[in-house]
């Protein structure tokens, strides 16, 4: 029994096939599409996603992941095997094949070896700038297709200004049936995501050309295709071209993990959140098999498509039934029906992965994405402008350096506050939370929101002593809450012996509170908790101010409201100034 098929039941049959069969209308001028994106022949798109199809349905977890040709990978690859062979020439085959078994075997890998994690080590802006940089891709080397024209260029942006200057020889034949198909997708998409709006175009451009006989128009079709099942041969590649390739094979690698793991999480269903981490590298050794197979077959690498998936749930698909039952019917279309896409229109094609193109710059994620951070939309946006200027493997290298460097940034310079208690509890807070707060005279309460490590422990600790000097009153105990502070390293604990000694030499005590056992290990295995003395360790922050203070009495403290935090209050009365965001 089949993983996906485990607890198989027959009542789920009726649905699986109507799932599959939306599953096929969707699916077939799509891979079509994605296999012209690729600079292959589209009857290697349908072989795409038979292997795809049938190697997660024999290895996966996900009942209803569908894997096949997708067009977020396929300018990837392709750009990567134009370094090494013309396109359209028989090596050129050769090599995607090639990339598509390598890709394979990366992703065999990182299942094996249960680096699915590596998924969530780049941020969302990260994702969401590479894959609107890949939909823009798609889009400029599109337009001479849907338009009519020979383009030319090797760059997004000589392909979109040898377009441009090309517009004067515009085939209006193409780029009516460009407009027409992308018509009744969008339409299609807007009635139901389930309806087979491509297939709908896509029939009605193919009928179109041959009764008006538009190729004698200038109208581009795909020509006729063998009708032939693949067959299993091991492309051949050279050392070098291996080595030429790596790079690609990387970010093709990447790309597949991080859509298959937004594809996984996007799906509610019960099986793969019971199953957890452990199921998501079942899935991707699933992934891999498939590109292995496709790779074998002549065809190129295969990936799990959201758009898909999501349409297999929606039309009821309970199990990988549904996707078998989708490739018998591709496989049908192999053996006897691939005459009928002699005229298909490549203006039509093109409408189609315009349409995709559309769906992967994601507008609202932008906007979410400013609203709450200009630093992480920047990213984002500067993510996008790498891979459309200079390329998408080039991109996601930058993005995830300066994703890394914000995030050390971050760390190294993290928010903090100086704190005061709300009156007639012992709750100290931040006092620009909106709520009244007091402080206590001769005692300052100092939070860092961070571990303290080597990049931040001098920048930290100076602003604890900086709040120490500007308190309202002369200091004579400074608390520091150390309830943020997930550990100390040895540079950290070297930076606060120093602080302390310096603080008792001004007179000043000094008082950890709320420190975690972890901490509290930092601190003993760094010989700082002899110098610091166990005493000065409290459970929480108003026992250590009624500690060091010497039990004021609330009537001794001075109250400050939460207007004045931002009036005449004294620095340091406050939090401390944040960063900007």
């Amino acid at each position: 029994m089949l993983p996906t098929l485990a607890g198989y039941r027959r009542s789920w049959l009726a649905a699986d096939l109507a799932a599959g069969v939306t599953l096929v209308a969707i699916a077939v001028p799509e891979q079509m599409a994605t296999a012209h994106l690729a600079g292959m022949p589209a009857v290697t798109g349908l072989w795409a996603f038979a292997a795809g199809t049938l190697a997660f349905a024999l290895l996966g977890r996900h009942p209803q992941l569908s894997v096949g040709a997708d067009s977020t990978i396929a300018p990837v690859f392709a750009a990567g095997a134009a370094l090494v062979a013309v396109q359209g020439s028989h090596r050129y085959g050769e090599v995607v094949a090639c990339l598509a078994i390598a890709n394979g075997a990366a992703l065999l890998g990182a299942g094996l070896l249960r680096l699915g994690w590596l998924a969530d080590f780049f941020p969302l802006p990260v994702v969401t700038g590479v894959l609107a940089g890949i939909g823009a891709e798609i889009l400029v080397h599109q337009l001479p297709t849907v338009l009519g024209l020979p383009g030319g260029g090797t760059t997004t942006l000589g392909r979109l200004r040898t377009t441009i200057d090309q517009l004067g020889g515009v085939n209006w034949w193409c780029a009516g049936i460009a407009a027409g198909v992308l018509a009744v997708v969008v339409v299609a998409e807007k009635l139901d995501r389930r309806a087979p709006g491509a297939l709908v175009g896509v029939v009605g451009a193919t009928a179109l050309v041959a009764a008006a006989r538009l190729g004698r128009h200038g109208v581009a079709v795909v020509g006729p295709v063998r009708a032939a099942l693949p067959r299993v041969a091991l492309p051949s590649a050279s050392w070098h071209d291996l080595g030429t390739l790596a790079p690609t094979c990387a970010t093709v690698a990447f790309l597949c993990v991080v859509q298959t793991s937004a594809t996984v999480r996007s799906t509610d269903h019960n099986g793969a959140r019971a199953a957890g981490r452990q199921a998501f590298d079942r899935d991707l050794v699933a992934v891999g098999a498939g590109n292995l197979l496709s790779g074998l077959i002549g065809s190129f690498a295969v990936d799990a498509s959201p758009p898909r998936t999501a349409v297999t749930v929606s039309a009821g698909g309970r199990s990988q039934a549904s996707g078998l039952f989708a490739l018998v019917a591709v496989a049908c279309v192999l053996s006897f029906a691939t005459g009928l896409v002699a005229d298909l229109p490549e203006a039509a094609l093109g409408a189609i992965l315009v349409f995709v193109s559309t769906r992967l710059f994601r507008a609202r994620q932008f906007r979410e994405i400013l609203r709450f951070s200009r630093a992480e939309f920047a990213l984002a946006v500067l993510t996008l402008a790498v891979v459309v200027v200079a390329g998408t493997e080039e991109g996601v290298v930058v993005a995830a350096l300066l994703a890394l460097a914000q995030r050390v940034r971050g760390s190294a310079a993290p928010r903090d506050a100086v704190l005061g208690r709300e009156p007639g509890t012992d709750h100290w807070i931040p006092a620009d939370v909106g709520r009244a707060t007091e402080q206590v005279p001769g005692v300052v309460v100092y939070l860092a929101y961070a571990p303290l490590w080597y990049g931040n422990a001098s920048r930290v600790l100076e602003r604890a002593e900086n709040a120490v000097r500007s308190a309202a009153s002369p200091c004579r105990a400074l608390v520091i809450d150390a309830d943020a502070m997930s550990d100390i390293d040895y540079t950290g604990a070297r930076a606060l012996g120093e602080l302390v000694e310096d603080m008792r030499a001004a007179g000043v005590a000094v008082g950890l509170a709320r420190a975690s056992h972890l901490v509290h290990h930092d601190l003993e295995h760094s010989g700082l908790l002899s110098r610091l003395g166990p005493e000065h360790l409290f459970a929480s922050v108003d026992e250590a101010v009624r500690a060091l203070s010497g039990g004021i009495p609330p009537e001794g403290q001075a109250t400050l409201h939460a207007k004045d935090a931002h009036g005449d209050a004294p620095p340091f009365a406050p939090p401390v100034p944040l960063p900007d965001r």
